[in-house]
């Protein structure tokens, strides 16, 4: 068997750790190339003493320094900055590449990587939310394969035909439901959310998440993201695309035909089984998830997405039917309120307030290349700093 060659983009977070840790349960199986982080050193550096990657790519050249002194015995090539993380995501011995940067910052090594026709394990949603037409005209000009793996996206890729085109009509598929846990506040009352902390919106009740995704979650953010997310991996319209909310993220998102069928995957609440099924696809291989025991389970319950409660999935539906910059203004918006609310400088039912004002203060106008695209962020950015109380 030939080893298939991986980058990880986004080596120390929560998915490039579960990827490793599946990674490692089959050596003869994958190969690691190439690791990326940004501020974890100490992580970066047991992983690269772990998989002895050829090249190791961190933020800074100071951090570049240090890593280099550190892994200097095990012959591990460090590189620094944006442009070392588009050079390992593009470089002709890398087979696949996992894209797990959280953030804009993993829009350009995750273009880099459909540029170079590369087998994209997508795990960056702003690839897509920020630079929908743009990632996908990419993909399909280079030939790149493109395996998603948000839970919910993956669950609605293994539940569609497997010759799946974009058209739902041929296909007999009438709507994607993708589900959703509701977050730490899905039962709070409204009242009580005023005075959330960060600490109480990062304790997600089914996942374990990094702190950005986390706050998303629970203002449901992140299943906006998705939404918009879904639309280009399926080519979906905004009303083929419905959230439902599943309190116990057993099933991960079902896909709804015409004659009455729905088809559903369903599992345990664990990142590896979606980065397991992507890396080895079409085939199966053991993610050291433990099997779902629906006994155990003993019910699954759905409700209705309250959008007073959740106005942030609403502004997300928003921005997807008003298409060109809007999603792009959106994430760069949602990224500086969430940052704001974690460092204590915005209240938390202030996020979607910022978010709203920011959409109204940039103007819809294409986006159709790149520098459209960031130009949109950073002027998101600018509005959205200019905003905060």
């Amino acid at each position: 068997m030939i080893a298939q060659r991986l980058a990880i983009l986004g080596a120390t977070g929560s998915i490039g750790v579960s990827t490793l840790d599946v990674v490692a349960r089959h050596p003869d199986r994958f190969e690691v190339v190439a690791l990326t982080g940004h501020r974890r050193l100490d992580v970066l550096a047991e992983q690269c003493r772990r998989f002895k990657p050829r090249y190791a790519v961190v933020g800074s050249t100071e951090d570049a320094a240090r890593l280099t002194a550190t892994l200097a015995d095990i012959g591990t090539t460090v590189l620094a900055g944006p442009e070392a993380l588009c050079r390992v995501a593009s470089l002709p011995e890398v087979d696949a590449v996992m894209a797990a940067i959280v953030g804009a910052a993993g829009l350009p090594p995750t273009l880099a990587a459909a540029k170079a026709g590369k087998r994209i394990l997508l795990a960056n949603k702003e690839a897509l939310v920020m630079a929908g037409s743009v990632f996908m005209n990419a993909v399909k000009a280079a030939g790149a394969t493109l395996l998603p793996i948000d839970s919910e996206h993956n669950a609605v890729f293994q539940s569609l035909p497997a010759d799946f085109s974009g058209d739902f009509a041929r296909h007999g598929v009438r709507r994607i439901l993708l589900t959703a846990s509701g977050g730490p506040f899905r039962s709070t009352p409204t009242a009580e959310l005023a005075n959330v902390t960060p600490e109480q919106a990062c304790a997600h009740p089914n996942w374990v998440m990094g702190r950005k995704i986390s706050v998303d979650s629970a203002t449901m953010m992140n299943k906006g993201l998705e939404v918009i997310e879904a639309r280009w991996l399926f080519d979906a319209m905004a009303d083929q695309i419905d959230v439902v909310i599943h309190p116990q993220s057993v099933i991960h998102s079902l896909v709804q035909y015409v004659d009455g069928s729905v088809l559903a995957q369903l599992g345990n609440p664990d990142m590896r089984t979606p980065i397991a099924h992507a890396l080895a696809y079409p085939e199966r291989i053991d993610a050291g998830v433990a099997p779902l025991d629906l006994f155990a389970v003993g019910q699954l319950n759905f409700e209705r997405p309250d959008f007073e409660r959740f106005p942030c999935l609403a502004l997300a539906y928003r921005a997807l039917r008003a298409g060109g910059n809007a999603p792009a203004v959106l994430n760069a918006a949602n990224e500086i309120a969430v940052e704001a609310f974690l460092d204590g400088r915005l209240p938390f039912l202030e996020i979607p307030t910022l978010i709203a004002a920011t959409l109204d203060a940039i103007p819809v106008a294409a986006a159709d290349d790149l520098e459209a695209v960031l130009a949109a962020d950073v002027a998101a950015r600018e509005a959205a700093r200019a905003l905060l109380p």
